[in-house]
């Protein structure tokens, strides 16, 4: 996904679990100063550019925050290893119960 683009809309940003979020959030902010590198010695072309990766940068931390507030659902993707999680405790549970009612029929 190419900073900058309209690959970074919100709506294709809720599709993308947090740790891909936090790896494009890496690529914006070096990509940031690479940029703000090139502005600073004159070899900067395009500086809209400047503007499109900030903007980037801000809609993923707002998408990250939103998340964490419960503004926003997780993708599909993210939650399902979680319900899979709670399966596995209550599996658990049911079996730690069913151990004191062996031992005490034995």
């Amino acid at each position: 996904m190419t900073i900058g683009s309209k690959n970074l809309a919100p709506a294709e940003l809720d599709k993308i679990e947090d740790s891909v979020l936090v790896e494009e959030l890496k690529k914006a902010k070096e990509e940031l100063f690479n940029l703000r590198f090139q502005s600073a010695t004159g070899q900067l072309e395009s500086h809209g550019r400047l503007r499109a990766v900030k903007r980037d940068i801000a809609r993923i931390y707002t998408i990250i925050r939103e998340r964490e507030l419960g503004i926003r659902a997780v993708p599909v993707a993210a939650a399902k290893p979680a319900t899979k999680a709670k399966k596995s405790e209550a599996a658990e549970t049911a079996a730690e119960t069913a151990e004191p009612e062996a031992k005490k029929g034995a």
